[in-house]
């Protein structure tokens, strides 16, 4: 059985370490389609997370009972029926950001986050992990998706949230809430994510080195 350290390290490995959208660059649709604000990133990062931790939930559930011959259509229902809970919840108390962002929504069944996560992790691990799991990645992809539409928003119309942040004299940079905009914005952060990740391997093995050469 998992202790508290397990539960802790699969719910915040996501975040940072295997951020799904920074680190193993999935998800890529929604994060350049739909974060042309930092609202909508919130939107979608939540309504992925819901059907993400849901679906993990009842697919490490009922994993010794599905077969694995039709697994992958499975998951595919599974997480079909979350989606659609998500996209009818999303309509009823927020028909402005529905009606904006209504394709991308349905598309969450195809994310492949979700799916890879259900046939890597939540097939093979209990409930608890692959809630854990699932809600760290939500997590990560989240935070990912409000960085992002919230830097295109900032220097695209000079607001954050709909707040204007910036003063009036501050021209706005229009390409970034046009689809190029997307790909600038996260090009920059794949690369600050890249380096950050050199600078900790290249510490860890100076580390590793100074260990060995101490015994």
């Amino acid at each position: 059985m998992a202790g508290p350290g397990r539960f802790r390290a699969e719910l915040v490995k996501g975040i940072v370490a295997e951020n799904p959208t920074f680190v193993q660059v999935l998800g890529m649709c929604p994060a350049l389609a739909v974060t042309n604000s930092g609202l909508n990133g919130v939107v979608m990062g939540l309504a992925t997370t819901f059907v993400l931790v849901m679906s993990s939930l009842m697919i490490s559930a009922l994993r010794k009972l599905i077969p694995s011959q039709v697994r992958i259509s499975t998951y595919i229902v599974v997480i079909a029926t979350f989606v659609t809970v998500a996209d009818f919840t999303l309509q009823a108390t927020m028909p402005a950001a529905h009606h904006e962002m209504a394709a991308f929504i349905a598309l969450i069944v195809v994310n492949c986050i979700i799916l890879g996560r259900a046939e890597a992790f939540a097939s093979r691990n209990p409930v608890g992990l692959s809630v854990a799991d699932a809600l760290g990645m939500g997590t990560g992809f989240t935070l990912a998706l409000i960085l992002i539409g919230g830097i295109r928003e900032v220097l695209g119309s000079g607001a954050l949230f709909g707040f204007r942040v910036l003063g009036a004299s501050f021209e706005p940079w229009v390409v970034m809430v046009l689809p190029p905009g997307g790909f600038l914005v996260l090009g920059a952060l794949l690369l600050v994510f890249a380096k950050v990740a050199e600078l900790r391997q290249r510490a860890a093995a100076r580390a590793a080195a100074a260990q060995e050469a101490g015994r």
